[in-house]
């Protein structure tokens, strides 16, 4: 009796470790691949505790989270044949533990090989610019180099971004004069912009304050206003040139209306003399002229000069001086000394 029951002691023992050999737990981030003879189960184990046959299963756990995997620095030749080093981060998961345990001996290590190839291949098919500027849609095709051969061994990428371009030192500072200029460029630009709206608001100005003499007054006013306010001793008033153009303006019609009564004065005083000169007043005046003439011309030269008899004011204005001769001008009528006795 006390052997029997020291046999079902035994075996009962037995059976727990047969059983705690066969017993397993599979965490929350795990799936389990059983491989019962070498061969793997079509169904894969979830969490929790799981038995397997002893010497029989054997079992291998699949990791499920998002595994976060650097790129090596990779450098490279790109398309504008500019020599650059990039690196990058993939972020991928297992969607299919059994093919992940299976199809590949290290899923991790393979993606990080896709990866790195991948990431060549993409710096030669693209330019500089887009390595620094259009990194978004490298992103995605370089997503979609690494997902094509892992989508067969159960990995889903989730992401794949680039980390870092290094350029060389002399394109560096290439690209820094570059900027420099670019910025100096549109520096000047705006500038020549805000001076071209302002002529035009000023040209604007000018003709509403020349429609409005009003205007200019009192923009006038407002300079003195702006300069008295800074509270100087000496005001300084701006003289304005639209009232220069006054003067000017009112110069010229001036002179010309003294031209005109220039002109109408001559022609009445020219009407009067000769009125006076037709006149028998006026004859006998011009005579008596004529005559105190000849006494002084007697005075200088041999002869007295002959007195011409009255007649019209035409006939007198007919000979040089209003009908004086020279007496030191020979004529036909009158000998001269080489033809006296």
């Amino acid at each position: 009796m006390d052997g029997a029951v020291i046999g079902v002691v035994i075996a009962f023992v037995l059976g727990l470790l047969v059983l705690r050999s066969g017993m397993r737990v599979v965490n929350q981030v795990e799936r389990g691949v059983v491989f019962r003879w070498g061969k793997a189960l079509p169904s894969y184990r979830h969490p929790g505790i799981t038995f397997l046959v002893p010497f029989a299963d054997r079992m291998r756990k699949v990791n499920v989270q998002v595994v976060t995997m650097p790129v090596p620095t990779q450098e490279g030749i790109t398309k504008d044949n500019v020599s650059v080093k990039v690196d990058a981060v993939v972020y991928f998961r297992v969607t299919d533990p059994i093919r992940a345990a299976i199809e590949v001996q290290d899923y991790i290590f393979a993606v990080g090989q896709v990866a790195q190839s991948s990431l060549r291949s993409i710096i030669g098919k693209s330019d500089l610019d887009d390595l620094l500027t259009d990194r978004e849609r490298l992103h995605e095709g370089l997503a979609l180099m690494i997902d094509s051969p892992a989508a067969e061994w159960g990995i889903h990428i989730d992401r794949v971004e680039i980390k870092d371009v290094q350029l060389p030192e002399s394109l560096k500072r290439s690209m820094s004069r570059q900027a420099e200029a670019e910025r100096e460029r549109r520096a000047r630009v705006i500038t020549a912009d805000g001076e071209f709206q302002a002529a035009q608001q000023l040209a604007n100005a000018s003709r509403i304050m020349s429609d409005s003499p009003e205007a200019m007054q009192l923009r006038l006013l407002q300079t003195v206003v702006e300069v008295a306010a800074e509270k100087n001793s000496t005001l300084v008033m701006p003289f304005p040139v639209e009232l220069l153009r006054y003067f000017e303006r009112a110069t010229k019609r001036l002179d010309q209306e003294v031209e005109k009564n220039d002109r109408e004065n001559g022609r009445e005083n020219g009407r009067e003399n000769g009125r006076e000169l037709e006149a028998p007043e006026g004859q006998a005046a011009l005579r008596a002229g004529i005559e105190q003439i000849a006494a002084v011309a007697e005075q200088f030269g041999p002869g007295p000069a002959p007195v011409p008899a009255a007649g019209t004011a035409a006939e007198a204005g007919a000979g040089n001086g209003a009908g004086v001769t020279d007496p030191r001008v020979p004529s036909p009528e009158r000998p001269g000394p080489a033809d006296r006795p």
